[in-house]
């Protein structure tokens, strides 16, 4: 049995996001055939995530420089929020992420995740006289990627702009979690006849993949 993490990365419902259709229709899937297997939804827009603030880098600083007392509820509450995301992450088999590109990146609130709950020192990568190492690598974790964004960019002249899924991927690898599939739907937008087929073509390859995942 599997504890499966699905982090939702975009403010709207399925019935207008193309990345979190992918999503349902994947844990659909994915769900027929992992029965057992336990999913938690973590809505970045719903739930809350911390953005690396003030009070998060006082309270750090005062923890790493033997002064804990001092530091504020507040401060507290923001660092507890922070430590229970990272650990929820660490205690993930199977993440899955659904999202948007948005101007060549990811949204706002996907960026707070991975600095909050994703990137944490002593937790999913520590540094070592050779260099940082992912603190996840050889435990069998699992990650997937789906994205949709208006215009077509993979294997054209715009590839370079975006870095959304690769930096995602790149944060994956860096806390040692080396299985990363990803699944786009791309150009809904840039040619709108085709928007139908192109989300039925992306559903049928995530449904295809639930089976393995």
């Amino acid at each position: 049995m599997s504890n499966v993490l699905f982090v939702k990365g975009h403010p709207s419902t399925a019935d207008t996001s193309v990345s979190l259709y992918l999503a349902e229709r994947f844990l659909e899937a994915y769900k027929a055939s992992n029965p057992n297997d336990t999913v938690t939804v973590l809505d970045l827009y719903k739930d809350n995530i911390p953005h690396i603030d003030a009070d998060v880098l006082n309270a750090y600083s005062k923890f790493q420089s033997g002064r804990a007392s001092e530091v504020t509820a507040e401060e507290n509450v923001k660092v507890a929020r922070i430590n229970q995301l990272s650990d929820q992450f660490v205690a993930s088999d199977k993440i899955i992420f659904a999202a948007p590109m948005w101007n060549f990146g990811y949204p706002s609130m996907v960026k707070a995740y991975i600095d909050t709950g994703v990137v944490a020192q002593g937790k999913t990568f520590q540094y070592t006289p050779q260099g940082p190492v992912g603190l996840l690598k050889g435990k069998g974790k699992k990650a997937l990627i789906l994205e949709a964004s208006g215009g077509v960019y993979t294997g054209t002249p715009m590839e370079p702009y975006t870095h959304s899924n690769s930096h995602l991927k790149g944060i994956m690898g860096f806390v040692g979690i080396e299985d990363v599939s990803f699944i786009s739907a791309e150009g809904m937008n840039q040619t709108p006849e085709k928007r139908d087929e192109i989300i039925a073509e992306a559903t049928n390859r995530a449904v295809a993949l639930a089976a393995t995942f």
